[in-house]
């Protein structure tokens, strides 16, 4: 559905995006994961249309972004990550304007809007005052314009971004629902948000793809050894020693011993080693009382984390930011982030 091949955009002497190549299949939620500055929005921009790419190619549907330009961004959805509203108007007055600009028949626009609204959850505000909404019903709002002409790809950027975690729930399931009739590429950098909604996940770096792949298989890819943690009660003398000659172990390593005089234990093994029903049979043999004994898988986040070498949540603007406005800010000029509180009208 979504075809990119060497995508690239450079600023003068500084490269934002570095030959990026990825697919999205018809269906898929795909994420695109990675820090602040990553190059995550300067390739939105690119894939949407909003930004032509120094060189490269975005092919939505089979038709060329650049050389079919109208074909392929009928195609496209795009919430940006920051939704500009005519705070002015009502929510029914702002959705019929944008199917005027989606260029939708008198027609298709009374057979759309209705949807649109129920899709979105917007019956409850649907002839209130964007400006008067809480952010979380103008994300839905953002969502709705970009819905209302059919697209078959859903392009979002940061869709839950400075939301309270109740609108962030309510605007994830919104998102799973889409998601279920249009193919759908989430760019974002938090990682609940990927490991809930997405299939496939690509994670950026310094404007490279750094891995890919589903989540699982992320994991699998960037397994070493094995890590199974214990607990032992009483801090047995020799424990140490009797857990290293475990065939397969590599290491034993105190952690720390408790005031009450428990010890804890890190117990590291080859790949591919199992070695957690060879310490309960060591700690039987020998009388030991376990407390705990938990293995350890490396999560996404330590994946991220490693990949990147960056803390997901560092304040690092993307350079493109102060390079290009959107054209949807030009578009849409008010913002609407001066906002009432709450969810609710």
């Amino acid at each position: 559905m979504i075809e990119a091949h060497g995508l690239t955009r450079r600023y003068g002497e500084f490269t934002a995006v570095r030959g990026i190549s990825f697919s999205v299949s018809d269906g898929e939620i795909l994420g695109m994961l990675g820090p602040n500055g990553a190059g995550k929005t300067t390739t939105i921009r690119m894939i949407t249309g909003f930004l032509p790419p120094t060189s490269g190619q975005v092919t939505v549907n089979g038709h060329d972004l650049f050389n079919e330009p109208s074909r392929a961004r009928r195609e496209i959805g795009y919430l940006p990550e920051t939704v500009a509203l005519y705070g002015e108007m009502r929510v029914h007055e702002y959705l019929a304007y944008r199917t005027r600009l989606e260029g939708m028949s008198r027609a298709a626009a009374r057979e759309a809007m209705p949807r649109t609204i129920r899709s979105c959850l917007l019956e409850d505000v649907e002839h209130q005052i964007i400006g008067t909404l809480s952010k979380g019903y103008r994300q839905r709002v953002g969502l709705a314009a970009a819905i209302l002409h059919g697209p078959r790809v859903l392009v979002l950027d940061e869709p839950t971004v400075g939301l309270d975690p109740k609108q962030i729930i309510a605007i994830r399931e919104l998102i799973r629902e889409l998601g279920q009739e249009r193919t759908l590429l989430i760019s974002t950098h938090i990682l609940p948000e990927v490991e809930q909604l997405c299939h496939r996940v690509l994670i950026i770096d310094r404007g490279r793809i750094v891995a890919e792949g589903t989540p699982q298989e992320l994991r699998a890819q960037a397994q070493g050894s094995s890590i199974v943690a214990i607990t032992v009660q009483g801090a047995p003398a020799g424990a140490v020693e009797a857990l290293g000659r475990i065939p397969g172990v590599e290491s034993v390593e105190t952690v720390e011993a408790e005031a009450d005089g428990d010890l804890r234990l890190r117990i590291e093994s080859a790949p591919g080693e199992d070695s957690r029903e060879a310490v309960f049979r060591a700690a039987v043999e020998h009388g030991w009382v376990l407390l705990e004994l938990v293995e350890r898988r490396e999560s996404l986040e330590d994946i991220f984390v490693r990949l990147t070498g960056r803390d997901a949540d560092a304040e690092e603007p993307e350079a493109e930011d102060s390079e290009e406005p959107e054209a949807e800010d030009s578009e849409e000029p008010i913002s609407g982030d001066e906002t009432s509180e709450g969810d609710q009208p």
